[in-house]
């Protein structure tokens, strides 16, 4: 092989680790890293300079996080406001702190990897197709990480709300405000639902109404079971029902919802079993049981 193949298969490597360095720091929540370093060195009381805080970072953090971030966010100037306004709302609906720019350049440097490995894979005259394969699949294996994450954030959520408003109806009951019960959940457990939860306390700690954190809690997540708990106790806290009561209502009906999902994925079951075992299953048994049937017939007939 050449050096222009040597050095063309070393950029595409270069590509990927960068590519695979950012998924990382995507599945990871993206957190603030020198935010957190910073912290770090505060507890300890030790004297340290920004440079010297910032050395400490990863190379991922300190040189690929920001590249992607300048990446997109040129990219992200000529691209359509609504487009930009879907990424954001996955990017939260995912919990990932980053911007739709970070993204974008997450989904340049994916297409350049896959669309350039695709290139020199591919022979006989058809690299341009290839690659335009490669750029495609770039293109979209971002987004459908997103829409993942997103999608297994809300099954999360959706399944850990009855614990919950069992949780908080207990609390209620015992004599704690609503906010109050909302804080115990959040204390109590470490998921998207109660991460949820300790941000609407904390929105209602800087000012901001319980109408408006509700509201924009069901906004961010986007789950119909979400959306309606919210709208219960919106409309007991306006016509004055007890909290309480509305709650042991919830947690009834969201029980009973989750039971009815699990019966339906259970009737779904047999459907979905079917392909494997006719596809996958079935021909090693045929093959166990009449192979050396057929192997004796075969031998008598010739």
């Amino acid at each position: 092989m050449n050096t222009t193949g040597l050095i063309f298969i070393g950029l595409v490597l270069v590509l990927l680790v960068i590519v695979y360095i950012a998924v990382v720091f995507l599945r990871s929540g993206g957190e603030d890293a020198l935010t957190n370093r910073i912290n770090e060195y505060a507890a300890r009381e030790e004297v340290a300079t920004i440079e010297d805080i910032e050395l400490s970072m990863g190379l991922g953090e300190r040189v690929v996080v920001p590249f992607l971030r300048r990446i997109g966010s040129t990219i992200s100037r000529f691209a359509p406001q609504e487009m930009l306004d879907r990424t954001t709302r996955q990017l939260e609906q995912a919990a990932w702190t980053i911007g739709p720019a970070e993204f974008m350049g997450i989904t340049i440097f994916s297409m350049a990897a896959l669309g350039g490995l695709s290139f020199w894979i591919a022979q006989d005259g058809r690299e341009l197709l290839f690659a335009l394969g490669g750029l495609a699949v770039g293109l979209v294996l971002p987004r459908m990480m997103l829409g993942s994450a997103v999608a297994r954030r809300k099954e999360s959520i959706i399944k850990k709300l009855p614990d919950a408003l069992d949780l908080m109806t207990i609390c209620v009951e015992a004599g704690l405000t609503f906010d109050g019960a909302m804080t115990k959940v959040d204390e109590k457990w470490e998921d998207p639902l109660s991460n949820e939860f300790g941000r609407v306390v904390n929105e209602l700690q800087l000012g901001k109404t319980r109408r408006q954190a509700l509201k924009d809690m069901t906004d961010r997540l986007e789950v119909p079971d979400v959306q309606t708990f919210v709208a219960s106790i919106l409309q007991a806290d306006q016509l004055g029902v007890s909290v309480g009561k509305v709650l042991r209502i919830q947690s009834d009906q969201m029980r009973v919802r989750r039971r009815q999902r699990a019966e339906e994925k259970a009737q779904q079951a047999p459907v979905k079993m079917l392909f494997p075992m006719v596809f996958l299953i079935f021909p090693a048994l045929f093959v166990v049981l009449l192979g050396p049937a057929i192997v004796r017939v075969w031998r008598i007939m010739l």
